[in-house]
This record gives C-alpha cells, sequence and structure tokens, in this order.
C-alpha cells in the first residue's frame, strides 16, 4: 500500500508544525517526537528532516505559531473589552483568553517559553514571545502605576490561575460538576481582576 500524505502537495512544513501542535495538545510538549509527526503527517521518518535539523528546530517552530495565534487572541479579547479604558477588565479578558487557548490547545506559557528553548538563539522565537507580552503588559503597568516589577508579577499571578484552570479542566478533575471551557475562562477572570484590584489598591497606598 503506497504511504497515505496528508498534505496532499501543500506546504509540508507547516502541515508538519500543524501536526506537531496536534500531539502537544493531545499529550504535551514532552511527548512531541519527529517520528511520531512524520507517521500522522503520512510522510516518511526522513522527511521532516528536510524542512528541521531536530526534534528542537521543529519544537522553536510549534512555539514560534503558538506565540502568534495567542498573541492574535489576546489582541481581540482586549479590544472586546466594554471600556476599553479599564485595565482591570483588560487583564480580566487576556485571562480568560489565554485560559481558552491553554485549554483547547494544551499549551501556552509552557511551549513558548519551554526551559528546553532557552538560549536557542532564535531570533523569531524571541520576537513571537515579545509579542505576547506586548499585548499583556500595558493594561498590567496601568494597574500597577507603570511600576514594571510590580506589572510582571501581577501578569505571573494571573497567568498561573489561568493555566492552573485550563490544566485541571484538561485533567477532568472538573468534571464531576460538568466544568466547560468557557466556565474555566470565567474562573480565571475572576481571579485576574480580583488580582488586578489588589494591586490597584497597592499602588494607590504607596
Amino acid at each position: 500500500m503506497p504511504r497515505r500524505s496528508s498534505y496532499h502537495h501543500g506546504d509540508l512544513k507547516a502541515t508538519l508544525v500543524t501536526t506537531a501542535l496536534d500531539v502537544i495538545a493531545e499529550q504535551g510538549v514532552g511527548a512531541l517526537s519527529v517520528a511520531e509527526v512524520a507517521r500522522r503527517a503520512g510522510v516518511s521518518s526522513a522527511a521532516p528532516y528536510r524542512h528541521f535539523a531536530s526534534r528542537k528546530d521543529l519544537l522553536i517552530a510549534c512555539a514560534i505559531a503558538a506565540a502568534h495565534r495567542l498573541t492574535g487572541e489576546l489582541r481581540a479579547a482586549c479590544a472586546g473589552v466594554g471600556d476599553p479604558g479599564d485595565p482591570v477588565e483588560a487583564t480580566a479578558a487576556a485571562a480568560a483568553a489565554y485560559t481558552r487557548f491553554a485549554a483547547e490547545h494544551g499549551s501556552g506559557f509552557d511551549l513558548i517559553y519551554a526551559e528546553e528553548l532557552r538560549d536557542a538563539g532564535s531570533q523569531e522565537l524571541m520576537e513571537a514571545g515579545r509579542g505576547v507580552m506586548d499585548v499583556l503588559l500595558p493594561a498590567a503597568l496601568a494597574v500597577t502605576g507603570e511600576d514594571a516589577k510590580s506589572a510582571l508579577q501581577l501578569l505571573e499571578r494571573q497567568v498561573a490561575a489561568a493555566h492552573g484552570y485550563a490544566t485541571l479542566l484538561r485533567s477532568d478533575f472538573l468534571a464531576r460538576r460538568h466544568a466547560t471551557v468557557e466556565d474555566v475562562a470565567s474562573g480565571a477572570a475572576a481571579i485576574a481582576r480580583s488580582l488586578a484590584n489588589d494591586a490597584r489598591r497597592a499602588e494607590r497606598d504607596r
């Protein structure tokens, strides 16, 4: 039987990245293997190496694609805030969007800023990661009175809550109450809103 190709003479490089992201969504970053991606894409085990010299290079491409997609979803969420001048609501909307992304794609900052990609030397990856932060930071800085250290701490806590909610949903921990993606997105938004209000009060009390 001839090997069946899932990319139909299209852009194999893009197909490999999309397929790799599917593997990550199902099994996590650590489970990614070039052989599995090739099998799912319907190509020979050697074919991916025409585009990616190593698993790490494939993972970098996945991280870049994830960062661009996440940036777009965060931008759309922040643009949809009822009061565009309210940074607290902007951070809440971003937290909800991040939770949806992590729940649906099985990754987020853990892929974009994966430990094995640190010092990877990819300028494109650094720019993609910076693009995510460029969406998140302005509202956090507005909440904290332009205090960069406090803004980064606020974002860290908000992302931790959002990622935690997404992980609990994906692990079926919340199955007994039939939680949905929108349920956890709403929960993450509520925590982000509370954290932002606390940070705003702290800034005012200084």
